[in-house]
């Protein structure tokens, strides 16, 4: 076991599975404009925000926190009036009806703007903010929180060292570079326990999420859906009905919203609630005891971590899918698998739901859970049984490693320009 690595595991796990409330696109613009509003003395009036093309894509279309509406524009104006830079992903978590209806009114004034920015990063928000006399504004790039500048009134306040970047970069990189899923699947089951105990907190909080997207409130109420045919004995009840109305249920929520913060993975709620709801409704169904059900949790969210790292941030390429692959880990172990068994999971989801697109953060992200979810547990049954994609098919390979490169090159490279196909589709509507 590569027990040195354990240590860059907990802190990446820590850095990647964070408190989200609302989709991390609209928020890392509501936070872009909440730094900014810190720098002025007034009250903002106007402001101007822009965004790289895959940023606009993830907010044209989803729920802003406790604003009952969609988009940027609400979600740069309700960040600059009522904004908590200091909360990050939680931006949004204490503003009220009346900062509501301020925004409404900058809105209907016209003095919101969002447009798309020519710029080379995937991830990107600029937010200019006027408070009639003094002008800040504040650059995010590369992750939802990062802060790169911060201009008042055209004079740098401040700027991210360039240099720092660069030469922290090939140490998060050499973490999974010398990982294997081996690895990870390793250190979820003899890592000690008061180490990964932090990893029960995304059941706290997804599960949460999901009890408020039962009570069929929210979005295209997926999950709701499911319960009402179970009352109607068009369903039946048992696992696979579960892992989807539990799992479909928190997105609906998030998607649409709901005042509940998610437990994100590498940057996106949807993907934490992929990675944690399936794994809950199967402990609870083995009757795992707390510490079988934490090393599975840490499983399916660092494997889902190891998955992410190999694509680019924002893609073409469903998040919630290669999260489900780090559930089916989870699953499969909880299961009663062993590595080889979570191996061929993992390498028979990536032969099944590969290419599911994203087309933008939206309600209907929901049924994209669902289906990855799904599609985890099929996959995970037929582990167990000793069948699953062989790597003669398709792009998988006989190795699980080799199976997670191959995806990523899908996604990172013929996938960009369906991404690009996309958007192009999206603002021409």
């Amino acid at each position: 076991m590569k027990k040195h690595l354990w240590a860059d595991f907990i802190t990446t796990v820590k850095r990647e599975v964070v408190p989200a409330l609302g989709c991390t696109e609209p928020v890392s613009v509501a936070l872009a404009a909440s730094i900014a509003t810190q720098q002025l003395t007034g009250k903002p009036v106007k402001i101007d925000a822009f965004v790289s093309p895959n940023l606009m894509k993830n907010g044209m279309g989803v729920g802003v926190p406790g604003t009952g509406m969609v988009g940027l524009p609400v979600a740069a104006a309700v960040g600059a009036l009522a904004g908590e830079p200091e909360a990050g992903l939680e931006v949004l978590k204490s503003i009220t009806k009346a900062d509501v209806e301020a925004a409404k009114a900058m809105l209907d004034a016209g003095s919101v703007n969002v447009g798309v920015a020519e710029v080379s990063n995937i991830l990107f928000a600029k937010a200019t903010v006027s408070d009639g006399t003094n002008t800040a504004t504040v650059m995010i790039a590369d992750s939802h929180t990062e802060v790169v500048s911060i201009e008042v009134n055209g004079e740098t306040r401040f700027i991210a060292d360039q240099k720092a970047p660069a030469a922290q970069a090939p140490a998060k990189v050499n973490i999974f570079e010398e990982a294997t899923a081996q690895d990870i699947y390793d250190f979820a089951l003899h890592a000690p326990l008061e180490d990964i105990a932090f990893i029960n907190q995304s059941l706290e909080l997804n599960d949460a999420l999901s009890q408020e997207g039962l009570t069929g409130k929210y979005g295209l109420q997926i999950g709701a859906t499911f319960q009402r045919n179970v009352d109607r004995g068009l369903l039946a009840g048992g696992l696979m009905t579960d892992i989807l109305r539990r799992t479909s249920a928190a997105s609906d929520a998030r998607m649409d919203g709901a005042m509940k913060p998610a437990m994100s993975n590498s940057g996106s709620g949807n993907q934490g609630i992929a990675a944690t709801m399936p794994v809950v409704v199967v402990a609870e169904h083995v009757k795992a005891d707390p510490e079988t059900t934490t090393r599975a949790l840490m499983m399916s969210h660092l494997m889902a971590i190891y998955i992410k790292s190999y694509q680019n941030k924002l893609s073409a390429l469903c998040g919630a899918t290669t999260a489900s692959m780090g559930a089916v880990a989870g699953m499969t172990w909880l299961l009663g698998g062993n590595f080889k068994q979570v191996s061929s999971a993992i390498c028979s989801m990536i032969g099944d739901i590969t290419g599911i697109i994203c087309d933008g953060a939206k309600t209907s992200c929901a049924m994209k859970v669902s289906s990855s979810a799904s599609a985890a547990l099929k996959a995970a049954l037929m582990a167990l049984d000793g069948i699953r994609v062989t790597g003669c098919e398709g792009i998988v390979c006989d190795d699980v490693d080799a199976t997670i490169r191959n995806m990523a090159s899908l996604a990172n490279g013929a996938m960009t320009q369906t991404d690009v196909q996309i958007l192009d589709i999206m603002v021409h509507k």
